[in-house]
């Protein structure tokens, strides 16, 4: 029954962002706010929209590291996950301005939640000033929309159904039936899923932590996954990054802002997640810097690379869960080999393109 109801809130919580999304963008264009603003906010907030319901429950219920270990494992699934499934169904090429920013941006706001975390709890204030900056984002989000180049505004339109509702307007009802529904929908799974997911954590005798960042994580990152694996099937890679990228910054500034504020004594960090589980969503972040570096291409050897980093990370959380003898030399050989490979790769790629950029400056400036 506890996995029924937990398949049952994961379900209302993809219908409900779904509708949610959908009716919302579509009385958004018809008011006539340009579809490239839509996808920054409306999406980006509607894909959120799942860890916000789940993370605010948990923690308005008394489970901080539910709700903690839930934004988290959603933007280290976000990158790792959704990025690399998307790259391995076609290799990424991000052309939006926006990107050059965020990257760096979602990096920065990585980092402050490492900071806010450092004294054990990231307290009521410290979710007003995360709040605050997402107010800030999404201001400064729509002034550089404005800057977008037509092709990328374009593929916004499309992949918004803009054309469809310029044909077929005059429905403003049963969008807002789908928003109201979405939303019920959304509240209602959360729930669910929070109990179920509570549940689940004391039947097979691990912490709501691991169930948080694992389960759960992947469960709300699903519209994500949804989204950004069908733009890139459809070629519509700005999409593909921008909807991974916004979402990580909405679920530090927003959902875990707003988890602080409604929680009475604000957000407990757990010493497990202010170790490890918060420097791997830096360093998840960071493994976006190629996308910046790299004439924002993500290729298809770079997207197996992010999603065999998912599988070794959720392989460590369930060693170290499980207390597994494994988990000792499973440490070090990641420690040992794959990270300093994975660095040194990095750092190889990154000068290469440095190197092919001055070269194409220096051509330029002989022509």
């Amino acid at each position: 029954m506890t996995l029924l109801l937990s398949i049952l809130g994961f379900v209302l919580l993809v219908f409900g962002a779904e509708l949610l999304v959908r009716g919302s963008a579509r009385l958004a264009v018809a008011a006539g706010i340009s579809p490239l603003v839509v996808g920054l906010t409306v999406v980006a907030l509607g894909t959120s929209a799942p860890e916000l319901a789940v993370s605010i429950q948990s923690a308005h219920a008394g489970q901080p590291d539910l709700s903690l270990g839930n934004v988290i494992g959603s933007n280290i699934a976000n990158v790792l996950l959704v990025l690399g499934l998307a790259a391995l169904v076609a290799p990424l090429v991000v052309h939006q301005k926006l990107v050059r920013l965020d990257v760096p941006l979602m990096i920065g706001v990585s980092v402050s939640a490492l900071l806010l975390s450092l004294d054990g709890t990231i307290s009521r204030y410290d979710g007003a000033l995360l709040v605050l900056l997402l107010v800030v984002y999404l201001v400064w989000s729509i002034r550089e929309s404005r800057k977008e180049t037509r092709a990328v505004k374009d593929e916004y339109a499309e992949a918004l159904g803009v054309d469809e509702v310029k044909k077929k307007p005059g429905h403003p009802a049963a969008d807002v039936a789908f928003v109201l529904v979405g939303l019920v929908m959304l509240v209602y799974g959360a729930g669910l899923l929070v109990d179920g997911a509570v549940a689940l954590a004391k039947v097979l005798g691990v912490d709501e932590l691991l169930i948080g960042l694992t389960v759960v994580a992947v469960g709300t990152s699903l519209p994500e996954i949804a989204t950004s694996v069908i733009a890139s099937v459809r070629g519509e890679r700005d999409i593909a990054v921008g909807n991974v990228v916004g979402s990580n910054i909405l679920n530090i500034l927003g959902v875990l802002g707003a988890s602080a504020l409604v929680s009475p004594h604000g957000v407990n960090v757990d010493p497990g997640a202010l170790r490890f589980d918060i420097p791997v969503m830096i360093a998840s972040a960071m493994a976006c810097l190629p996308i910046f570096f790299r004439g924002y291409r993500i290729v298809r050897w770079e997207g197996a690379l992010l999603f065999g980093y998912y599988v070794a990370y959720v392989t460590y959380l369930v060693l170290r869960a499980t207390g597994h003898t494994a988990l000792v030399p499973y440490t070090w050989l990641m420690l040992a080999f794959v990270l300093p490979l994975t660095i040194i790769t990095l750092i190889v790629i990154l000068v290469r393109e440095l190197r092919a950029t001055r070269r194409r400056s220096n051509s330029n400036a002989d022509a």
